[in-house]
């Protein structure tokens, strides 16, 4: 089964990579169309193109313009150990094993607005460009114009390669819209995770995300290959429920 999930705006370049381990993104090209327009554009446009403050506007202007490569491992990092938001805190990338890191490396991809399809070892630099920008390139009005084509394909292939044809979504709805998934030829499954609050079930935005890093780790660390197998998930006191559960949508809940 192949795994995808979001990146995080959150990112970690200071602490030094677990491994020295490395590759680097397949759609490079591509993301260097895009860094041609975005360093083109000043830091209070940034700002306004991405709902951001004049603060991050400016940062993003100054990665704009240092961005440049070929990436090596004096200038770029690891994109599942520079990422560093909720999911990320869940899978704990930096505790994992060599040899768990490999099986990361051929089970997760991590989609993104500049880079596309990431594999967890590919080298990134630090950037900001959400899938949901309304970035124009040449005929493409937003970035879903410009990658759909691209990523889907690149998903598809991936999960050929990790031995079933099965898809485990722990995306957010923004980054999964820029697959096709008609395209794919598979079995998609997309685990929700819901927090008793108020006397009910609710998806909680926090936990959720780190949730999904959670169930990332599980797969990994147990060696998943069956969608049943996921019910076993009992992360931070989260367990499968079958009442609230549907095909291809098993839900996980806590408290």
């Amino acid at each position: 089964m192949l795994i995808v999930i979001s990146p995080a705006k959150s990112l970690d370049f200071e602490t030094a990579p677990t491994t020295a381990t490395f590759t680097r993104p397949d759609m490079l090209d591509e993301s260097e169309k895009l860094m041609t327009r975005l360093r083109k554009m000043k830091p209070k446009q940034l700002s306004e193109l991405m709902g951001i403050s004049a603060a991050l506007g400016q940062l993003n202007y100054e990665r704009n313009q240092t961005w440049q490569p070929p990436f090596t491992p004096e200038n770029a990092k690891q994109a599942v150990l520079a990422f560093n938001g909720d999911v990320y805190q869940g899978l704990d990338a930096p505790s994992l094993t060599e040899d768990q890191l490999m099986l990361l490396q051929n089970k997760l991809r991590i989609l993104s607005g500049l880079y596309g399809v990431l594999r967890p070892l590919d080298l990134i630099q630090p950037y900001r460009l959400e899938m949901g920008t309304k970035l124009k390139y040449l005929r493409s009005d937003d970035l879903y114009a410009f990658w759909k084509s691209k990523i889907t394909p690149k998903i598809k292939e991936a999960i050929a390669e990790s031995g079933s044809q099965v898809l485990i979504n722990l995306a957010s709805n923004e980054y999964y819209k820029s697959i096709d998934p008609k395209k794919l030829g598979a079995e998609i499954v997309t685990p929700e995770f819901k927090d008793m609050k108020n006397g009910e079930y609710k998806m909680i935005s926090f936990f959720a995300k780190k949730a999904r890093g959670l169930m990332t780790r599980f797969i990994i660390e147990n060696k998943v290959e069956k969608v049943e197998d996921l019910q076993a998930f009992d992360s931070e006191g989260y367990v499968f429920n079958p009442r609230l559960s549907k095909p291809g949508k098993p839900v996980f809940t806590r408290g």
